[in-house]
């Protein structure tokens, strides 16, 4: 316990902790301050997800590669999923899909880009490993490919029933789950000497013990998913007074409060010269999040669901998410970096963040 309370004390991002006391009692006394729950809700969030990234570390840490990899692509983005699941409850599927989308670009770009700035700004050229990122991109591609099917199938053919629809996103669902479990079994079992970092950088903290590490994400686990409640609850009034779209929300808003832990990292591991660390974190957590997070909701919606959620989602959203992993190929191709490229990716990121604000995309 004294080692969480000296994590608090010396992380500026954990004092947002008072937040959380304050979205319950907030919820308790008015329940009908949306915008007011929904700032509380989003300010609890970051500081919550930094604990979960911590202790997910720290666990990771004294498990060894094999299952510290699993536990990082199990609860990595454990934030988002629990966001998503509360989402996926409550029937917003158009909310969950936003959010799927949103997270797949945001760490693609966003976190990726500032990386490459923020590194690049102190390190003249930076290096990483480019057949791990190249890996990743692959694994994102085949992901946007499933994502395009069936929007590309229902707007071409008439046909095309939602029952159709339906089972066509099990069966692709089901497909990547497989092919991301393979993915895991290449890179950390059989072919692991492939993935080595390029460059050593500066010395990590100690991790917690295994037993503060799991205790604290039983203990957040529990929050994430009692503040994720009141979040969702709240989201559309607050996106209305704001004059933002529950699309923008998602995309934009939801991706960036859900990955706030692990761009901190990201950020952290790039101005410390370890950018492999801070590509593996954007480009692994999009990955997982298309190939594992979106199969697990769609199978999971036939349980908790009003209804069936489908893999159908809206031109614009397949746009974006193809290009953006077109972006991330194209700049990790060389395994080379400086802080110009960061721009230009981040760069990516704000005409479709502008445009999303501007000029919503149709949601179907």
């Amino acid at each position: 316990m004294n080692l969480l309370l000296k994590e608090i004390r010396h992380n500026p991002l954990l004092w947002l902790l008072v937040f959380v006391p304050a979205v319950f009692a907030g919820q308790a006394l008015k329940p009908d301050a949306h915008t007011l729950l929904f700032a509380l809700s989003v300010l609890a969030i970051v500081p919550l997800a930094a604990l979960l990234s911590h202790a997910t570390e720290s666990v990771a840490a004294k498990t060894g590669d094999a299952v510290g990899g699993l536990l990082n692509a199990t609860l990595g983005n454990l934030t988002e999923l629990v966001i998503a699941l509360t989402a996926l409850h409550a029937g917003q599927y158009m909310l969950v899909k936003a959010s799927i989308a949103g997270a797949i670009v945001t760490n693609t770009l966003f976190m990726l880009g500032g990386s490459f700035l923020l590194g690049g700004l102190k390190h003249h050229v930076q290096e990483f490993n480019r057949g791990s990122a190249r890996m990743q991109a692959g694994l994102l591609f085949l992901a946007t490919v499933a994502l395009l099917i069936p929007s590309a199938v229902s707007g071409s053919d008439s046909t095309a029933g939602a029952a159709f629809i339906e089972e066509l996103s099990v069966g692709l669902a089901v497909l990547l789950i497989v092919v991301y479990g393979m993915g895991m079994l290449f890179s950390l079992k059989t072919h692991r000497e492939l993935f080595a970092s390029a460059q050593a950088g500066e010395a990590g903290e100690a991790p917690w013990p295994v037993g503060l590490a799991l205790a604290t994400l039983a203990g957040v686990t529990v929050l994430v998913a009692l503040v994720s409640e009141v979040f969702v609850e709240s989201v559309q009034e607050a996106a209305v007074a704001f004059g933002m779209t529950p699309a923008f929300v998602g995309f934009i808003v939801v991706a960036l409060v859900g990955a706030a832990a692990e761009m901190a990292s990201a950020f952290s591991g790039a101005r410390k010269n370890r950018l492999d660390l801070s590509v593996g974190i954007a480009l692994g957590s999009a990955s997982q999040i298309a190939l594992f997070v979106a199969p697990v909701l769609v199978l999971l919606s036939y349980v908790i669901g009003p209804a069936p959620m489908s893999l159908q989602f809206w031109p614009g959203a397949v746009v974006m998410m193809l290009i953006a992993t077109m972006t991330a190929a194209l700049v990790t191709n060389s395994g080379r970096s400086a802080w110009f490229v960061g721009v230009l990716v981040l760069a990516v990121y704000l005409v479709f963040a502008t445009t999303l604000y501007l000029m919503p995309p149709r949601i179907q």
